[in-house]
């Protein structure tokens, strides 16, 4: 048996917040959402999902060259996107902090960390 599909699961004290930097910022598309009980869900297409399991050690290391400290806790969430600068600011615009970035890495990639609203 194998997964088909993983879900990262936010609970946010501001989903319409939420909404307008993944969705509207980021560009996520709405695959379903729902209210009911007085609660609200948006479930929003990633494309392709990874997990990714690092140590402390590389966990240290990592921030260390994108941010140039250790800053991220034990959750990271990352998106793949086309020009990662140009998502920085529309991310920023829309309620993001930038951290640091971009960074090119080792591994040719040009990174930037952001913090976003809700403790996410």
């Amino acid at each position: 048996m194998s997964a088909s599909e993983l879900r990262l699961v936010l609970t946010v004290e501001d989903v319409d917040g939420a909404l307008a930097l993944f969705r509207e910022a980021l560009g996520l598309p709405e695959v379903e959402a729902w209210e009911s009980q007085g609660g609200r869900i948006a479930i929003l297409g990633a494309g392709r999902a990874t997990l990714e399991l690092v140590d402390e050690a590389q966990a240290a290391a990592i921030d260390e060259i994108e941010v140039g400290r250790r800053v991220a806790g034990p959750v990271r969430v990352a998106f793949e996107v086309e020009n990662s600068g140009e998502a920085a600011e529309r991310l920023v615009a829309a309620g993001a902090e930038l951290v640091a970035g971009p960074v090119e890495t080792p591994w040719q990639d040009l990174n930037v960390r952001l913090s976003v609203p809700g403790g996410i």
